[in-house]
């Protein structure tokens, strides 16, 4: 008899769910049992990216709600979502209107052609593509190549194989950074060292394709030069000095925790 009745009971449980349930979030937009709906059952419902776009920010915020209250750890587990459906169609929205502007830009303004070259005749100034203003930049550190030669004779480093010496070191140097810094920090904040030296690099950039195109700076080619190594470690010394003072208010040692793994029970 006892078990015909918890039988009913179940099945009345089953049938008639209460409020509760339907509702633990008090949205009823996700069941409270993590059963994440099919594509097709979106696609169903014929809501548009706006409906799929909230559910998934409900969804996270409910579970790490629920997480949070149910864990007796200081970490929390790392939630992660499906690609398909919620990744892709967010990174499909992104791609279509960064694509469309592009599109739009490239009608509406196209860019002006000049002239074609002349085959006859050399130009005065002679400049390799934006991008690459930087590394055209180290070919012209002929000044800082040592006047040191063997047996009376020239240089032992001409100029232009300094330049690509120093391209060389530069991007090698680029390159061992993430073998040097194995650590797990995501923002500058956590670790100001290793920010400083980001900026005083992106800097370095910007001061030595300067200096790559002195011809056309409006500044004597001396003060460019000595620019072009004094302003990258002036930024780097105040970027390291103004994450450092924002570490305290930033609470660093909770978000260092808040992504870490949960142990296991």
């Amino acid at each position: 008899m006892s078990d015909d009745t918890e039988s009913v009971d179940e099945t009345l449980t089953d049938e008639n769910p209460s409020d509760e349930d339907v509702r633990a979030d008090g949205t009823g937009i996700v069941p409270p049992d993590g059963a994440v709906p099919t594509w097709e059952e979106r696609k169903e419902r014929k809501q548009g990216l706006s409906r799929l776009t909230y559910e998934y920010f409900e969804r996270a915020r409910r579970e790490d709600q629920d997480l949070r209250m149910e864990s007796d750890y200081v970490e929390r587990d790392v939630l992660a979502f499906p690609t398909w459906p919620h990744e892709m169609v967010r990174n499909l929205a992104l791609t279509s209107f960064f694509t469309g502007m592009l599109v739009f830009l490239a009608a509406a303004l196209p860019p002006h052609i000049g002239a074609p070259a002349n085959p006859q005749s050399t130009p005065g100034i002679i400049l390799p593509d934006w991008y690459l203003y930087w590394s055209f930049g180290l070919l012209k550190l002929g000044p800082l190549n040592p006047n040191l030669a063997l047996l009376g004779g020239s240089k032992l480093m001409a100029d232009r194989t300094y330049g690509v010496v120093a391209n060389l070191v530069v991007v090698g140097f680029i390159a061992i950074v993430p073998f040097l810094n194995k650590g797990s920090a995501r923002r500058p904040v956590e670790q100001p060292f290793w920010a400083a030296v980001g900026v005083g690099g992106v800097a370095f950039a910007f001061t030595i394709a300067a200096y790559s195109a002195k011809n056309l700076v409006p500044l004597d080619p001396r003060l460019l030069f000595d620019l072009t190594f004094l302003v990258p470690p002036v930024a780097a010394v105040i970027s390291y000095a103004v994450l450092k003072s924002m570490r305290e208010g930033y609470m660093f040692e909770l978000n260092r925790r808040y992504y870490r793994l949960r142990p296991p029970k």
